[in-house]
């Protein structure tokens, strides 16, 4: 399944693990807020189910029929707007209907967008969003959904009852999380975030809640100041470290168990602090169109965006800056797109050249079939499919703007119907197939809260499928490429194992003419790890389908 919105660089895969639709989109962003219950992930006793929270949807007094004169009247000066907004957001992100990626994905209205939200969740707007703001929205939203489980054991430690705890409100829970990030993460002025945070919590639910917020606070001040912060001791069973270091490192217990089991300690903490890293992002030029990478580093220059240049020769990287990308509509101009530089790597894998077929099986929203399809140089095609209509109009929207219409064919289909009944047969097949993500957790913050250990069956099990699926549209003597944005073993190397050992009549085909030697596994696989190569983490393994 593609990793990268090649325009909306908020996400880096929607992932699925039902088998019936493995390809379904990630719940609306307008999903409401009311009656939700807070699924903090944080182990006993701080797994406690909090009561669903009355409604902060407020009643308020009959409103102006004039949409500007409302706005007028409900305007909070006093309430900080990055604050609002990020509270409102993380209320969303918790319920599922939004990302935890860049706020402004959408270009300059995405701000008036986010106040909206604000407006309708509680109840009034502050001033709009400047550029400062929405940076800070950004750093502080992606932030505190990653340190989430850390943020949780400090709130606990100082509330004076447990049951504060496990009863507050999700909306004043967000409150709290934002203002202990801001003060230990951000270091940001501790009398500021106070004062500010206790503001939000009165105008957003009641006086009580800002009282709440001000004690608390406060306390955490205070042990800052004395370098006392409370954290959990590494000591007892295999389980109980490894609870601890979940909290200490902001991970479920199930994935910092498993990467040691497989990384060794410290290699799992090496691990952990990288995805509690702002991440890189990557950023490929459209050749296509006739730009080159000299092209974009001027671009990148002129607005004073840091870069650095990629191995590969399409790419470069940045970690900040991306606003001012999109606001010069380098991206709306299809002069380039957001990749991570790991796809890039996939599609080297799969190496396709002038004249050929090529199926991209779970192609939307179409990053690898737009860098496929540019370096095809018009000639041949690439047939896209995906079960997901909505996703599929972003690839035809994107291969509209980068000009590549001509060698792009979406198909609305689900792959093991699709292959069943089609008889064409193409010279490659790209499989870069739904997973756990494992391998993104530094751009998807909120992707470790919704991954559980028995999502890795299931996904195993729909894996195979799809494998078995993809072959029936390999033509003799054809290459098949099986892709993941995961660092687990049993999707990658076991399912490859397990492939061939249906299969026989494909075997693996080195690549070392295709990717570096340093990305190249003992088994001859692509795989980048994120420690070793700054980078997302991903795998391919090179399947070629024998001539009879």
């Amino acid at each position: 399944m593609e990793g990268v919105l090649s325009l909306l660089p908020r996400s880096h895969t929607q992932f699925i693990v039902s088998r019936s639709n493995f390809s379904n989109a990630i719940k609306s962003d307008s999903l409401a807020i009311t009656g939700v219950v807070s699924a903090s992930s944080v182990s006993a006793p701080y797994n406690s189910r909090r009561r669903p929270f009355q409604s902060i949807e407020r009643n308020h007094a009959p409103r102006p029929s004039s949409l500007t004169e409302r706005k007028m009247q409900n305007i909070n000066q006093d309430i900080s707007p990055h604050r609002a907004v990020a509270t409102v957001r993380l209320l969303r992100i918790e319920k599922g209907g939004a990302f935890a990626g860049l706020l402004n994905e959408k270009g300059k209205n995405s701000g008036k967008n986010e106040m909206d939200y604000v407006e309708r969740t509680l109840g009034f707007r502050t001033r709009e969003l400047d550029d400062r703001d929405i940076r800070l929205v950004t750093e502080i939203v992606g932030g505190t959904v990653r340190w989430r489980r850390y943020l949780d054991y400090l709130i606990l430690s100082l509330c004076n009852k447990e049951r504060v705890f496990t009863d507050m409100e999700p909306l004043l829970l967000q409150i709290l999380r934002i203002g202990f990030f801001e003060i230990i993460k951000l270091n940001m002025p501790s009398y500021a975030v106070v004062d500010e945070n206790v503001k939000l919590a009165k105008v957003a639910l009641r006086p009580g809640a800002g009282n709440l917020v001000n004690g608390i606070l406060r306390k955490l001040v205070l042990l800052k100041e004395s370098d006392s912060l409370p954290l959990p001791r590494l000591e007892g069973d295999d389980r109980a470290r490894a609870r601890a270091l979940g909290t200490i490192y902001s991970h479920p217990v199930w994935m910092v168990r498993r990467w040691i089991k497989y990384l060794g300690h410290e290699e799992a903490v090496r691990l952990m602090n990288w995805n509690n890293a702002d991440p890189y992002f990557g950023i490929r030029v459209n050749t296509w169109k006739g730009y080159t990478r000299a092209d974009i580093v001027r671009q990148l220059e002129d607005l004073k965006v840091d870069y650095e240049t990629s191995v590969l020769d399409d790419f470069v990287r940045i970690k900040t800056g991306m606003q001012a990308i999109i606001q010069a509509g380098l991206l709306e101009k299809g002069i380039c797109s957001v990749q991570d530089e790991s796809a890039g790597f996939v599609v080297s894998v799969v190496d396709p050249q002038p004249g050929e077929t090529i199926t991209d099986c779970c192609a939307a929203p179409g990053g690898k079939s737009l860098y496929m399809a540019s370096r095809l140089q018009g000639q041949g095609m690439v047939y896209a499919i995906d079960i997901n209509e909505g996703r599929l109009r972003i690839l035809r929207d994107a291969a509209k703007l980068q000009d590549l219409l001509g060698v792009i064919k979406a198909i609305h289909s689900d792959l093991r119907a699709y292959s069943i009944r089609n008889n064409v047969k193409t010279d490659k097949v790209l499989l870069d197939v739904p997973c756990s993500g494992l391998g993104v957790l530094s751009k998807r913050a909120d992707l470790r809260w919704n991954r559980h250990l028995e999502d890795l069956e299931e996904l195993t099990r729909l894996q195979d499928e799809l494998l078995d699926a993809a072959t029936l549209l390999v033509k003799p003597g054809g290459v098949l490429v099986y892709s993941t944005c995961s660092i687990d073993p049993d999707e990658n190397e076991g399912r490859v194992l397990s492939f061939l050992q249906r299969h026989p009549e494909f075997t693996v085909q080195p690549i070392n003419r295709l990717v570096p030697p340093d990305f190249i596994s003992e088994d001859g696989f692509y795989f980048s790890y994120p420690v070793k190569h700054c980078m997302d983490g991903a795998f391919a393994a090179r399947l070629v389908r024998s001539l009879s």
